[in-house]
């Protein structure tokens, strides 16, 4: 069974593939944090493991995406 969560837009992030800005959405499928580019599909997902590695100590952050 897929479990998804509340999507959520993120303000001012612009789409890796259609240089677009706030079209990205910020969601959660079985406990992997994954983004989505409304406007041409792109889609990217990231482990929670590897989000909280490239975090530093004094920051919260909701999920780092690389290119």
């Amino acid at each position: 069974m897929v479990e998804r969560k509340k999507k959520r837009f993120v303000a001012g992030a612009k789409c890796p593939t259609c240089n677009e800005i706030d079209v990205i959405q910020l969601f959660q499928v079985n406990e992997v944090e994954t983004i989505e580019c409304v406007s041409c599909g792109y889609t990217q997902a990231q482990a929670d493991g590897e989000v909280s590695t490239a975090t530093r100590d004094f920051e919260q952050m909701i999920g780092v995406f690389k290119q």
